[in-house]
């Protein structure tokens, strides 16, 4: 994957590399390449991986009921995300909110999550690297933060730790799955070189892309009827597209 990263052109917001999107959240976030999975069979492997998806679909829940009337998951936004020093994404999110697509649900002993995260480092994420910052339990809470504003995205603090907070280093290779309503961010990154990780999106089947994306009929034709089901679960046909 991060030989296919190196690979890529200087990208600004807003260009594309074949069917790959460049993207910032206007945070100074860094550089996201929307539907990274499009970028190679490395990066398509992830859409199913054995390490988590058994994982993702018992948060997400819904066996046996219309939640899986067009299967198990979809993935409504995946990318990889190149941080370089001074860039950190603020906090944002946090159970207070009540988003349904993100919502937080126990019910009978069984999970129903509307968005699971799936964050993988390609680099090393130590001191001063940036690190994904979570706030334990805020998606269990009713009650924000008391100095959200301060350091959520485009806060006067983004990119700092508030209190209660606690920071991720991870290895190369490791990967975080957390429930998309807890209260997440990152720290700003100081060292020199570039922070890179990989995300995805997991949700019910019934949901939709977050970004106007369309699954390329290249990709299509490559993926197994699994991976098919999760990238574009109301379809038993190649896009136009294809």
């Amino acid at each position: 994957m991060n030989a296919i990263l190196d690979s890529a052109p200087p990208l600004t917001p807003g260009e594309w590399w074949g069917n790959v999107h460049a993207h910032s959240y206007r945070d100074n976030d860094g550089l996201n390449l929307q539907q990274i999975y499009e970028a190679g069979e490395p990066f398509e492997r992830l859409i199913d991986h054995p390490a988590w998806i058994e994982k993702v679909k018992c948060f997400i829940g819904g066996e046996g009921t219309f939640d899986w009337n067009h299967g198990p998951l979809f993935i409504d936004e995946n990318f990889a995300n190149l941080r370089a020093p001074g860039e950190a994404i603020g906090m944002h999110s946090g159970g207070h909110i009540g988003l349904i697509r993100n919502q937080f649900r126990v019910l009978n002993g069984k999970f129903h999550c509307g968005q699971v995260n799936v964050l993988m480092a390609l680099s090393d994420i130590g001191s001063g690297d940036g690190g994904t910052l979570l706030i334990p339990g805020s998606h269990k809470s009713y009650f924000a933060h008391p100095e959200i504003e301060t350091y959520q995205m485009r806060g006067e603090r983004a990119g700092e730790i508030p209190e209660g907070a606690v920071e991720i280093h991870m290895n190369a290779g490791d990967v975080l799955l957390f429930v998309d309503s807890i209260c997440h961010g990152s720290l700003k990154r100081s060292n020199p070189g570039y922070r890179r990780t990989v995300v995805y999106r997991y949700g019910p089947s019934w949901g939709n892309f977050r970004h106007n994306y369309e699954v390329s009929g290249e990709l299509w034709e490559r993926l197994t009827p699994t991976q098919r089901q999760i990238v574009k679960p109301r379809s038993n046909w190649p896009p136009e597209t294809a």
